[in-house]
């Protein structure tokens, strides 16, 4: 039968390749809480990612046999996962992740690539982006545009403290001077 709707990504491996990979994604995920991977990899690996911390929010007995049967290094891992990630995202209710599309990581096959990272955490792209934006709409004395605002809310609405993290953030982002050109005195040319 041709076509149709497909429940999940095969990523060309059998099952038990495919599931091992995912598990080890996801693994490294929980550990680092950013993964650089292709982009089809993230989007499977961000379904069960999702599903792991709603399991480990429920903290019950069953739910962590469930997470230490995913997880390769459980012993490792379990603490953080049941601690610090169930904390972080007790109130939120749902997308504890988010996958960023970026250039591709081989020049070989031009495979699409993404970075996959966990929501609210101190190595945030997203919140450390809009803090530097709104530094600069501050600094250029100009208001900032809607997406920003709306980016804004996005970063603070679960955080705990996210509106005092914001805002030192912008001002750490303040105190660097980005927009400045760094001079080569050695070759004037370049300082054009």
């Amino acid at each position: 039968m041709a076509g149709g709707l497909v429940k999940y990504r095969h990523l060309s491996r059998k099952s038990s390749h495919r599931q091992a990979l995912l598990r080890n994604l996801l693994t490294a995920l929980v550990q680092h809480e950013r993964i650089h991977t292709t982009w089809p990899k993230a989007k499977e690996t961000q379904r069960l990612a999702d599903k792991l911390i709603t399991i480990a929010k429920r903290n019950n007995e069953t739910s962590r046999r469930k997470a230490q049967g995913i997880l390769y290094t459980p012993h490792a891992l379990l603490p953080k996962l049941f601690g610090e990630l169930r904390r972080r995202y007790a109130d939120r209710p749902g997308g504890y992740t988010r996958v960023l599309r970026t250039e591709p990581k081989s020049k070989y096959d031009q495979g699409d690539s993404a970075i996959l990272e966990l929501v609210d955490g101190p190595r945030d792209m997203r919140f450390a982006m809009t803090a530097a934006a709104v530094a600069r709409d501050q600094k250029m004395g100009k208001q900032s545009t809607y997406y920003t605002l709306l980016n804004k809310k996005k970063v603070t609405q679960f955080r705990k403290n996210g509106a005092d993290e914001f805002s030192k953030m912008v001002t750490k982002v303040a105190k660097l001077s980005l927009d400045k050109r760094v001079l080569n005195p050695a070759n004037p040319s370049h300082n054009l």
